[in-house]
């Protein structure tokens, strides 16, 4: 005699963001040869090995800053967290003999403290301290821009930063990649530094301090600068951002999904980048609005994989 099956059901955590089960259920089913589908064609989802992404974002950022510079334009872009990598970006450019005179660059956040000081740039784990001994320093002097050109978010700048970009016209590019959270750069969903009325209220919101989601936290525990040890500690509990309204201002962007914990198949990254491009554009996910919006997506192929059971796995 067979037992009767009996149905388990349970609401997602109270602290989990985007809750709609519906909606879960969904884009957790979406499989690795459906994910580049989407109804939006300005919204361009490209399915590539993981080998290729970080060779195609350097060559992207070069390609793009050659070509402004070569044309004697001024080109301004909206840059990710600052890591080693960018010193490969620093080499090409210098290889080729780029002069980066008219080039402007703006960190899209900066970490900051309990009480909302941001991080200076003398901290060694901060985004412009990394930025300025990856990038600006390894790039020849003759062929630097100019270092007032190269800005991040700080304790004297933050309540003008939305304007500075403006200033400059905007940015031309904008680079990002969803947490855990969903979070675009440093915005968190939930915190009340971007509380808002509506969608429409919210994506006019800029540059401030806010308070990070605890998933943020826990993910940047992972990263190697704090050691991928989980020591939770060591994150600061808030940051400086750039708002959703300099996304939108930007005149494209490209978000990247890639991240698996330390190049095995394991990913955190994997489920909410389903939900960044395929679920409901909402201020719960905020790296959602890239859908409404001229984008290239780029998803390495471990993170386009089938989500389902690996009963062969633990952690």
């Amino acid at each position: 005699m067979k037992k009767k099956t009996v149905p388990f059901t349970f609401a997602p955590a109270d602290f989990i963001p985007f809750r709609d089960r519906r909606a879960i259920r969904r884009v957790r089913n979406i499989k690795k040869k459906d994910i580049a589908r989407h109804p939006n064609p300005g919204f361009k989802i490209t399915v590539m090995p993981d080998a290729e992404i970080t060779p195609r974002w350097m060559n992207d950022m070069f390609t793009r800053i050659k070509t402004a510079m070569d044309a004697g334009r001024r080109y301004v872009m909206i840059m990710p967290n600052p890591w080693p990598g960018y010193a490969q970006l620093a080499a090409m450019l210098n290889e080729a003999k780029v002069c980066c005179r008219t080039l402007h660059t703006f960190n899209m956040d900066e970490y900051a403290s309990d009480d909302g000081l941001i991080a200076p740039e003398s901290w060694r784990f901060g985004f412009m301290h990394a930025f300025k001994k990856y990038f600006w320093s390894n790039l020849h002097p003759k062929l630097r821009p100019s270092e007032k050109q190269v800005h991040g978010p700080t304790d004297k700048n933050i309540k003008v930063y939305g304007r500075m970009l403006a200033d400059l016209g905007g940015a031309d590019i904008c680079y990002s990649g969803p947490g855990w959270t969903g979070h675009l750069a440093f915005i968190d969903p939930g915190a009340p530094e971007f509380a808002a009325a509506s969608l429409e209220e919210w994506k006019q919101l800029g540059p401030r301090v806010c308070t990070l989601h605890p998933l943020t936290i826990a993910q940047n525990s992972l990263h190697g600068s704090f050691g991928m040890s989980g020591d939770l500690a060591a994150v600061p509990p808030k940051a400086a951002t750039i708002g959703p309204a300099e996304v939108v201002a930007a005149k494209h962007r490209i978000q990247t999904h890639a991240i698996t914990i330390d190049g095995s198949f394991a990913s955190w990254q994997r489920f909410v980048s389903r939900l960044v491009m395929h679920g409901p554009v909402t201020p719960l996910v905020p790296e959602s609005i890239l859908q409404t919006l001229r984008t290239d997506a780029w998803v390495s192929e471990s993170i386009a994989e089938d989500i389902k059971p690996r009963w062969n796995k633990g952690y």
